[in-house]
């Protein structure tokens, strides 16, 4: 099955791997243990890059063997490391990544002598082999010449300590994102939310504390929003609650709410059954919220955070919710179910309302995948983001192009308000096809107060999308990396 990985480190020196790589700039030329390397092959520099075309550009590659059998892959950089940013480094790894599993190379020494290849420039190379190497493929039954052997990577570099401690840190957050592919990935059969909360609780062993919220705590609390959604289906309703408590005594909480709809048929209002496989995905938000979770608290990050998700199945029956019902959400509003297919923000009211009624948190940011109107309005390269706070969104714009999960931001005004008012009750869930995430994201923000907020949109990103250079699974953990960068760059002492 999938092979296992271990990346170390070491100082630069003496390096004995069957496969050694390094980089070479554009119009650059080998030198310190990287030009020793290439004169063991006894091929003149010059002549051979002549030969292959070899000009040191982004993907270029010179593949030989030198003395005594080992091999020597030159990779070109492109121009000059010091003017890659950070998130470059992570797609230098992802497409290294690929080549080594390409070649089946399993012993890989990768010299890195860059004076500006910083521990964190390290960090993140590791963290592009980690993220690519993923595969989920638990359910795939093992063929007995595909017995899969350890890769060993050892990152030959200026200053190892350094570079370990860069290496733990950011990879924290690969661990939390390949968490949230895990759930993601996961069919419905096997992922339920009962287990689903399981793996939630899981965190406890990393000093987040977890509560189970079941059907008639979320009864008593007048969830009838969330409530209504769960009713076609035999598995029960969950809200789990997670805090990390990293930072000083008494100060409000960060707070991240997720969308966790284990599997969606659309209910009453049934989806097509083309791609309706994809549903089990509709729990993306969930997944998202999880895995940060995981990440700041494997970090030991020193910031105060509150994570919540809402775990449903939306199943048609005789008990399910139905068109034209009215039910009432924690807050008091009232909601006429238009379309049972618009469940995640019904979903998320009661979420929301919990989370700033009871934690009074510094701000809220919600993830889910909500609509495939935001599809259509940015495809699968942007997660659609609606802010009632300038500034808590420009935060995350600016996150979000720092870990390479992209946002656009997208309106919300009082005329998107007026459309999702109801003739029977206080609001309705649906409204139609015309800007259909905009007034989803207006029925979410009547249940935030004063809160800063902001709802993320990520129909697009969470699954299906188009793969990249850190990640070729049909879950790419979205959500995770951005939101972890959020909370490093803006909200730790």
């Amino acid at each position: 099955m999938s092979q296992s990985l271990d990346i170390r480190t070491s100082p630069l020196g003496a390096v004995n791997a069957a496969l050694t790589v390094f980089y070479v700039a554009e119009g650059a030329r080998p030198s310190g243990d990287a030009l020793q390397h290439w004169t063991s092959t006894g091929l003149d520099w010059d002549e051979t890059i002549t030969s292959a075309g070899f000009k040191g550009k982004q993907g270029q590659i010179i593949d030989v063997l030198s003395a005594g059998g080992k091999r020597l892959l030159v990779l070109g950089s492109g121009s000059s490391s010091r003017n890659t940013p950070l998130n470059g480094w992570t797609d230098r790894g992802g497409s290294l990544m690929a080549k080594l599993q390409g070649i089946r190379a399993t012993d890989i020494a990768v010299l890195i002598e860059e004076s500006d290849a910083s521990p964190a420039a390290i960090a993140e190379l590791a963290a592009g082999l980690r993220l690519r190497h993923y595969k989920f493929d638990k359910y795939k039954s093992a063929r007995p010449d595909e017995a899969p052997a350890l890769m060993t990577i050892t990152l030959h570099v200026p200053d190892s300590a350094a570079a370990d401690v860069a290496i733990a840190n950011r990879g924290a957050t690969v661990e939390g994102t390949l968490l949230a592919r895990d759930l993601v990935n996961e069919p419905a059969n096997t992922l339920g939310t009962v287990e689903f909360a399981a793996r939630a609780n899981e965190l406890g062993e990393l000093g987040v504390d977890v509560e189970i919220l079941e059907q008639d705590a979320l009864e008593k609390l007048g969830m009838g929003s969330l409530l209504c959604v769960a009713k076609g289906s035999d598995r029960p309703p969950r809200l789990v609650v997670m805090q990390w408590r990293g930072g000083k005594e008494g100060d409000k909480p960060l707070a991240f709410v997720g969308k966790g709809v284990v599997f969606d048929t659309g209910g009453i209002s049934i989806k097509p059954a083309g791609s309706m496989e994809d549903m089990k995905g509709d729990m993306g938000g969930a997944a998202a919220v999880t895995g940060l979770m995981h990440a700041l608290a494997s970090r030991k990050a020193p910031v105060n955070v509150v994570g919540v998700i809402g775990l449903v199945e939306n199943m048609p029956s005789g008990s399910a919710v139905r068109p034209g019902d009215i039910v009432k959400a924690m807050s008091g509003t009232t909601i006429e179910v238009i379309n049972t297919d618009a469940e995640g923000r019904l979903v998320l009211a009661d979420a929301l309302w919990y989370t700033q009624d009871r934690f009074k948190p510094r701000f809220m940011v919600n993830l889910a995948t909500l609509t495939g109107a935001i599809v259509v309005a940015l495809g699968h390269e942007h997660a659609g983001l609606f802010s009632n706070n300038d500034e808590l969104a420009i935060q995350l714009l600016n996150a979000g192009l720092s870990a390479n999960e992209k946002l656009w931001r997208m309106p919300l005004s009082p005329a998107y308000d007026k459309l999702i008012e109801s003739k029977f009750a206080d609001i309705r869930n649906s409204v139609g096809r015309p800007a259909g995430s905009i007034t989803a994201a207006q029925f979410l923000q009547r249940f935030v107060n004063d809160v800063p907020w902001a709802h993320l949109d990520i129909a697009g990103t969470a699954f299906g999308g188009s793969n990249s250079e850190v990640n070729t699974s049909w879950s790419p953990g979205f959500g995770v990396a951005l939101l972890d960068r959020l909370v490093r760059d803006y909200y730790e002492d």
